[in-house]
């Protein structure tokens, strides 16, 4: 397979700092210039153009950034030529809120301005994706833009720069704005079909909205206070409802609630007067009031079924109505009161009275004085320290005036029901004293019949109360027993008391009644947002969330499936409602509840994590992931690590840094995942052994997944942003695990290559690739950080890349020999073999210094032990996968017998004294994960040289000796000529109870030194034999004779009978040559 070498390439030498062309300024940073854009609108928000510009080569004004990855820089540049020259998209946050009465919240929800307030010290996983006002309903409207708008506040209110109520403001806010988008912010005309989509997509996301507004109201709110200095004494009845409500929470609930629904009405007229002009008072009369029976009285005109007076009694005085179209405009008039007083709007609609002649209308339903009678503080604060109230009841008894009122409206309504009056004219009234039973029939939707029930409810809740407070307290049962005809005011409110549900749940209940509601009502509360918000009445969060969790959660079958197929919006809602909760209420949760909001919660919130991923916003995950809890988020995230493995640098990219900004790289917090155990566990499952189809090439599938592990070694290759806490020591401890783990691989890539053949061995070149340019960084970094292991690793790195290298260039003359053997000699050009002797030389020439160096030798296995002599019953353990071997490269499908075979084999390749004296054991047997494969493993007991103390030998010891066969092919008592493939080799130490400790790295190091420096040598002869043919000396062949005789270098012992036997015969031949050489030379040069 051909590798993608990537390269550490300087600045280019055009780069000009003072250059600020729209050019030069995305070539920088990967985003077209705006005037009116902000970079630092959120620390999450990036689109795909400018999501990596921090990391890129820019000017900043100071110094020059590198990328961590040439590789990435090239890939951007390579989009960069490809993209289409379009404006970049940035996303502006809304930052004005909704008139709400939210005297608490408005103010600084109104003066947080994403633009402009937040600290420039933000994550670099997204940017700002929008910033035209132009271009908002496009982004908007774009289902990515609104996962990324999300996470971003979310970001935003975890890092501390949001208030969480502020937050469910915005999501509210956010909410609304896509779903106006998506109704009316394009100009294109949609078939009927896609147009009811988006009609139904715009109606879900207004329900999200009324969902967080909701739950703004219950938690979010806040609990004031009652203002001390608007006190009066004695007490007005309006200030008694409001300490029994602040009192009371099943009350205050309710108070909550009424605000929400008036508040969604409100929206929903402002939407209206936005997109249509004018919502109500349109048909306003210009000529008076009643202008029709006006003309028709001056005219002299006589019908006893019209009234013949113009006051507000006299179509009851005089049992006569209006002309029609004065009827009309006054059913017209009171619609629009209705849809006012339901939207809270008391001052408006009495005002719109007023403007259509009607004062007395607006005397009824704002008494003394127009003061505002909601019992909350808000109220209290409005309506101020007026005196009117006082005053009215000092006259009377307190609160009598106020059940005159309601007893007079419930009159009214009743009396307007019994003559067919018009259905808005009767809940105008019916709703100022909670007569339920009136004002249902004008509901046809779920919020105006649940504002209705509730309010009615909270109504008679303080009038009774108020009723006990003031002594006015009969017996409700004594009241009951009269007729409702014959009650007067001092009665109230036994009147409505018999229409109210005992508690909330039994209200709720009576939503889903067809016969007392509306069938729209009935219906509407099967809808998922309905259910949440009843569920958020009652505060049944446990509830709540097992619900969510039924409709996001996946078939059995398809639960490990990273592609969830339920509804990706209700997820969204689902895990920020999850997480709002906890910031929320973070000291204050105990039993089912806090079980359910981690244990559900984070179900809810590894579905939407998943949905992301499978969407390819891998940007996003990391802010989501990180709250979940450590198995799970250490669990998730080694998954996606592991499926975008294969996937482009700039994605791999984009999961890395949602990783490393998101969790703290190292903690000693066990509750929390960290991303040194992600990447420990990543690296771990990476050597484990994959299965493998039944009909795949054996040994073509384990080089393939060798490639696969070194690919694992990228993850560790980015370099971490400089906007997280040590960012220079994590990007040194990352390359550092890189530079550890990439030598574990080298050991075990170099004794899977020791075959003469001309492919080169892909794993360990694409480790040489990533970590070529991370290691040119000064070694400095890496040394101060006094570990001591780091240096070794250094040296032994240093001699894989020698090894490597040389390894490279014998392949190279191997496979040119390979090719001139496929063509007659005649036929092959002088430049043909000029490069093969090139070749030839060069492999000669790299290897022996390599193989002669003095000092620290190569490949060495010398170690210190960490057990000294006085450690007793200590010992080793080796254990490696492997597949066996024939010499043509076919794998042997291993059964018992072969397992039996090769334990005796590698018994017999000690002595029978080693045996005894070491405890040595040997078990052989049919991997679990991979038929095809062999587990072996290797026990003994350590002794000085060879576990204790200072390993001198510098070959492995007594496991090595026992391996080194096997995987030269020379096992006795064996089938001749099979050798052990390795697949993965570990050795560690363990006590006498077979405990883990340590490793024993130097086993696997010296098994490599006995492998790989006399297959070295080996190659090296044969390349002399090779070279010996075209007259050169035998200056080389003599050294490596020496070299292996030498005692000094200690390589004689590495080698088998098998390869001494193949080193003569290679000297034997290079002679032979040599004498052949110099006889055809005499012959051709004739002796003068």
């Amino acid at each position: 397979m051909e590798m993608e070498m990537e390269t550490d390439a300087p600045p280019p030498s055009f780069f000009d700092p003072n250059n600020n062309t729209p050019r030069e300024q995305y070539r920088r940073y990967r985003n077209r210039t705006r005037q009116s854009g902000s970079s630092n609108v959120s620390p999450l928000l990036q689109g795909p153009s400018s999501r990596f510009s921090d990391a890129s080569l820019l000017y900043d004004g100071n110094t020059i950034q590198r990328r961590s990855n040439s590789a990435l820089l090239l890939e951007e540049i390579k989009q960069e030529v490809e993209s289409e020259y379009t404006d970049g998209m940035d996303v502006n946050i809304p930052s004005d809120t909704p008139a709400r009465r939210r005297a608490s919240i408005d103010s600084r929800a109104a003066e947080m301005d994403f633009g402009s307030g937040f600290s420039t010290a933000q994550r670099q996983s997204l940017r700002p994706i929008k910033s035209e006002e132009e271009d908002e309903s496009e982004s908007l409207s774009d289902a990515g833009s609104a996962f990324r708008l999300f996470a971003s506040l979310l970001d935003s209110a975890i890092q501390g720069l949001l208030p969480f109520p502020d937050l469910i403001l915005h999501f509210e806010k956010t909410c609304r704005d896509v779903s106006e988008s998506i109704r009316y912010g394009g100009n294109v005309r949609h078939r009927a079909v896609e147009d009811k989509f988006m009609r139904q997509k715009a109606k879900l996301l207004i329900d999200e909205a009324a969902s967080w507004s909701l739950l703004w109201f219950l938690f979010g709110k806040g609990v004031e206070e009652l203002p001390e200095e608007l006190l009066v004494s004695p007490a007005t009845s309006h200030q008694e409802a409001c300490k029994f409500v602040k009192n009371d929470l099943t009350a205050e609930l309710c108070s909550r609630v009424v605000l929400w629904l008036e508040e969604l009405a409100s929206e929903a007229l402002e939407l209206e007067k936005k997109v249509r002009g004018s919502h109500v008072g349109s048909y306003l009369p210009s000529s008076g009031v009643w202008h029709h029976t006006q003309r028709f009285l001056r005219r002299n005109n006589y019908d006893p079924a019209i009234v013949r007076h113009l006051d507000f009694d006299a179509p009851t005085r005089e049992q006569a109505q209006l002309l029609p179209d004065d009827k009309k405009q006054d059913e017209l008039l009171l619609e629009d009161v209705w849809t006012l007083l339901r939207a809270g709007r008391v001052e408006e609609a009495c005002q719109l009275c007023r403007s259509a002649g009607q004062a007395w209308r607006a005397a009824t339903l704002c008494p003394f004085g127009g003061i505002d009678l909601f019992p909350s503080v808000e109220t209290m604060i409005k309506n101020g320290k007026g005196r009117t109230l006082q005053a009215i009841e000092m006259e009377g008894r307190t609160a009598r005036q106020l059940r005159l009122w309601k007893w007079a409206s419930f009159c009214v309504s009743e009396k307007i029901a019994e003559e067919d009056g018009g259905k808005c004219e009767v809940a105008v009234y019916a709703s100022q004293c909670g007569n339920l039973r009136c004002i249902l029939p004008v509901c046809t939707d779920w919020e105006s019949a649940c504002w209705a029930m509730v309010k009615c409810w909270l109504d008679v809740q303080v009038d009774k109360h108020l009723a006990q407070k003031t002594g006015n307290n009969r017996l409700l049962e004594d009241e009951m027993s009269e007729s409702l005809s014959e009650l007067g005011p001092d009665s109230w409110p036994c009147q409505v008391a018999d229409q109210q549900p005992r508690d909330l749940t039994s209200l709720l209940q009576k939503l889903h009644s067809s016969e007392l509601v509306h069938d729209n009502v009935s219906r509407s509360c099967k809808e998922q947002h309905r259910q949440i918000q009843m569920r958020l009445m009652i505060c049944d969060i446990a509830s709540l969330l097992d619900l969510i969790w039924s409709w996001v959660s996946p078939s059995e079958s398809d639960y490990d499936n990273l592609r969830p197929a339920g509804d990706p919006e209700m997820m969204r809602f689902g895990a920020h409602l999850v997480l709002v909760l906890r910031y929320l209420h973070d000291f204050d949760l105990e039993g089912v509840f806090r079980a359910k909001l981690e244990t559900v919660g984070d179900h809810i919130l590894h579905m939407y994590v998943m949905r992301l991923f499978s969407q390819q916003h891998e940007e996003l995950v990391g802010v989501y992931a990180s709250q979940l809890s450590r198995h799970l988020c250490v669990d998730l995230f080694v998954h996606m690590l592991e499926l975008r493995l294969n996937s482009s640098m700039n994605v791999k990219h984009k999961l890395f840094l949602s990783a490393v900004e998101y969790l703290p790289f190292s903690s000693a917090d066990n509750q929390r995942a960290t991303f040194e155990e992600i990447i420990d566990r990543v690296l771990e499952r990476s050597r484990e052994t994959k299965p493998m189809k039944n009909d795949a090439d054996v040994a073509e599938e384990h080089r393939l997944q060798s490639l696969q592990k070194a690919m694992v070694i990228q993850w560790l290759c980015f370099t971490p942003p400089n906007t997280i806490n040590n960012f220079e020591i994590i990007s040194a401890k990352l390359l550092i695990k890189a530079m550890m783990h990439s030598n574990i691989l080298f050991r075990e890539f170099a004794l899977i290559s020791m075959w003469r053949v001309p492919e080169m061995p892909i794993g360990g070149h694409k480790l040489l690739a990533f970590l070529s340019e991370p290691l040119q960084q000064p070694k400095e970094n890496l040394l101060s950080l006094d570990d001591p292991d780091v240096l070794d690793n250094l040296h032994e790195f240093e001699d894989w890349h020698a090894y490597y290298s040389w390894d490279a260039t014998y392949r190279k003359w191997l496979n040119t020999e390979v090719q001139n053997a496929r063509v007659p000699p005649d036929e092959i050009s002088s430049e043909e073999k000029e490069a093969s002797v090139a070749f030839a030389r060069q492999t000669l020439n790299s290897a022996l210094p390599l193989l002669t160096r003095e000092g620290n030798r190569w490949l060495n296995a010398a170690q210190d032990s960490p057990y000294d002599n006085s450690t007793e019953s200590m010992f080793l353990e080796l254990s490696a996968i492997a597949m066996l071997c024939l010499p043509s490269k076919e794998c042997v499908l291993p059964d018992a017998t072969h397992c039996a075979a090769l334990a005796s084999a590698l018994y017999s390749s000690v002595s029978e004294e080693s045996v005894l004296h070491r405890q040595l054991t040997v078990n052989v047997r049919i991997c679990s994960e991979d038929s095809s494969c062999i587990e072996v493993e290797l026990r003994c007991l350590a002794v000085e040289g060879d576990g204790l103390g200072f390993h001198e030998a510098n070959d492995g010891g007594l496991l090595a000796t026992v391996m080194a066969d096997g995987f030269k092919g020379e096992l006795n008592r064996f089938q001749s000529g099979v050798a052990i493939e390795i697949s993965r080799i570990d050795a560690w130490f363990s006590d006498e109870n077979k405990y883990a400790g340590p490793t024993a790295t130097y086993i696997v190091r010296g098994l490599c030194r006995r492998c790989c420096i006399p297959e070295t040598i080996l190659r090296c002869m044969e390349v002399s034999v090779f070279l010996s043919q075209v007259g050169d000396s035998l200056e080389t062949c003599d050294k490596l004779i020496e070299l292996v005789a030498s005692s000094d270098y200690g390589i004689l012992h590495l080698f088998s009978q098998q390869q001494l036997k193949e080193f003569l015969s290679f000297k034997r031949e290079c002679l032979l040559h040599n004498m052949v050489f110099e006889e055809q030379s005499g012959a051709a040069d004739p002796v003068h």
